[in-house]
């Protein structure tokens, strides 16, 4: 991963959005993806979609939760806005320092907040699944209490992958998700078979230490790229210092901003807890294969844009910060409009060759493809949100999106209540109201930061979107016309032919799009060819 790296630049006025970078970014991901949805195949097929893995999946939910609000969340983006100002401003042994003084305070908190977790355990587990039988509220416990430590590794992990961001490394980072669903898989699925070959209540307890083992991994594979830096952690208790305590009120409000996704998703699941065994697995496998394109390009976008954006607006360079978010916004959309397209075509047969095996039945296949229908809906939302909010952060308007995601929790509520007591509309109407909220906070923040800036290059924005609408008219055709004539008998193949047609209806569609747009002279779409040939050469 050598080739991701560059030194910090010493100035910023030429400095552009990191499109390499974000492709690399984008592809680690893309790795870390498939083996994330390797995992929850294999899980699937092992534990079916009732109760086991519903409780699993909220014991999960509990420790990760805290670890968006608190780790990757609040903690990792304040951090890295302070540490690379830091970086810039004051140089590296200064910005060491703050990281010891960062990460011990940050161990310690964690550590009490661990304790914390699995002395609550049973009311946390209530409050998320208040529908649960006390059998189910019972496995769930336990499965909880042995993943809370996950809250403190990967909240480290996270640190460190945003010091290697802040000095341009972004490779091992981005795999280093990898390594945790490795160790998840391997170790949880081993585990679990050699305590109930039959996999019963019993094998989720494996599962549960496997996701331990692989935060640790997720932890251990970044520490000797850090350590290659000339980095070697100190314990350090001197917490009176001005940027330690930046960091502390930027953090304050990013506990709801950077959260309000896993808040929301939460309340979907208590709300789902309510329509008996199944609605929470099945949100959450629909919720995984939207998250794949969200992860390559948002959060890959947003992982580069973070530290450019600090360090233009710490250089006082306006204009260079507005043209780079708008831009990075642009990218956003072009790489997630077709996505929602394609998911919302082809939502059926994805759903039915990724997780319809073993256990996991075709009415549990069903189920999840109705809700990825609507999850995507809110895909382009949910992606320029996490581009969007870093900006917030950079020009230290922290309280913007704490307000605005407060207001998008409540909306959040009222729809979940709407949607599944008042029309019944069961798990798709929570999936609804999911996608609604976020593309709704997206538009908030975007109007917000258009007056902060003055513009924001919208109508460069809007003629992006109108050219895009016609290449996604020539995808959905495609889409349509291979839903209806290729994959016309789908339901009743075998799995290789299946897979084979799904695969040749989505190249040709992935195909047609990107020589559409490049057709269309999308400048961004050009950007992207240019990395990807360069890789291909370098290959």
């Amino acid at each position: 991963m050598a080739s991701t790296e560059r030194s910090v630049p010493t100035g910023t006025q030429g400095e552009r959005l990191n499109t390499r970078g974000a492709v690399l970014i984008a592809l680690a991901v893309l790795c870390s993806r498939v083996l994330g949805l390797v995992r929850l195949i294999v899980f699937g097929a092992l534990f079916g979609g009732g109760r086991l893995m519903d409780a699993y999946i909220t014991a999960f939910r509990i420790p990760n939760l805290l670890r968006d609000m608190v780790g990757e969340g609040a903690l990792s983006t304040a951090f890295v806005t302070t540490f690379s100002k830091t970086l810039l401003r004051e140089g590296e042994q200064s910005a060491w320092q703050l990281a010891n003084k960062v990460l011990t305070l940050a161990v310690i908190v964690l550590s009490a907040l661990v304790l914390l977790g699995i002395a609550l355990a049973p009311w946390l587990v209530a409050l998320l699944g208040p529908g649960f039988t006390p059998a189910k509220a019972a496995l769930t416990v336990q499965l909880a209490r042995i993943m809370y430590p996950f809250i403190l590794v990967v909240s480290l992990a996270a640190l460190v992958m945003g010091i290697l961001n802040a000095r341009n490394v972004f490779g091992m980072p981005a795999l280093a998700s990898s390594f945790f669903n490795l160790g998840t898989i391997i170790v949880g699925a081993g585990l679990g078979w050699w305590l109930d070959p039959h996999f019963g209540p019993k094998a989720t307890v494996g599962l549960a230490i496997g996701t331990l083992v692989g935060g640790v991994l997720q932890l251990g594979v970044q520490l000797p790229r850090l350590w290659r830096f000339g980095y070697r952690f100190r314990p350090d208790f001197r917490w009176r210092d001005s940027r330690v305590k930046a960091i502390l009120l930027i953090m304050g409000p990013s506990v709801i901003a950077a959260s309000s996704v896993q808040v929301n998703v939460v309340v979907n699941s208590a709300f789902a807890s309510l329509l008996g065994n199944g609605p929470i697995t099945w949100l959450q496998y629909a919720f995984r294969l939207m998250q794949f394109p969200l992860g390559m390009f948002g959060v890959a976008l947003g992982t580069v844009a973070l530290p450019m954006l600090s360090r233009l607006a710490a250089a006082g360079n306006h204009e260079g910060f507005r043209s780079e978010l708008a831009r990075g916004l642009r990218m956003v959309l072009l790489m997630t409009v077709p996505a929602t397209v394609g998911l919302i075509l082809l939502a059926a047969p994805i759903v039915s060759v990724l997780y319809q095996h073993g256990r996991f039945s075709a009415g549990d296949a069903a189920e999840t493809a109705a809700a990825l229908r609507l999850y995507a809906i809110g895909l382009c939302g949910y992606a320029s949100l996490k581009v969007l909010v870093n900006a917030f952060y950079a020009v230290d308007r922290r309280k913007t999106p704490m307000v605005v995601s407060l207001c998008a929790m409540g909306l959040n509520l009222l729809l979940c209540w709407l949607t599944t007591v008042r029309f019944h509309w069961g798990p798709q109407g929570l999936a609804f109201s999911t996608a609604c909220v976020a593309t709704t906070n997206f538009l908030v923040l975007y109007a917000l930061m258009r007056r902060h800036l003055g513009r924001l290059e919208s109508r460069a924005l809007l003629g992006l979107l109108a050219r895009l609408s016609v290449a996604c008219a020539v995808l959905a055709a495609i889409c349509w016309g291979g839903s209806h004539w290729l994959l016309v008998g789908w339901q009743y193949e075998p799995f290789w032919p299946k897979l084979g047609e799904l695969a040749l209806v989505i190249v040709a569609g992935a195909g047609a799009f990107f020589a559409c747009a490049m057709l269309l002279g999308i400048a961004e779409m050009h950007d992207i060819a240019q990395v990807l040939k360069r890789k291909l050469r370098a290959a």
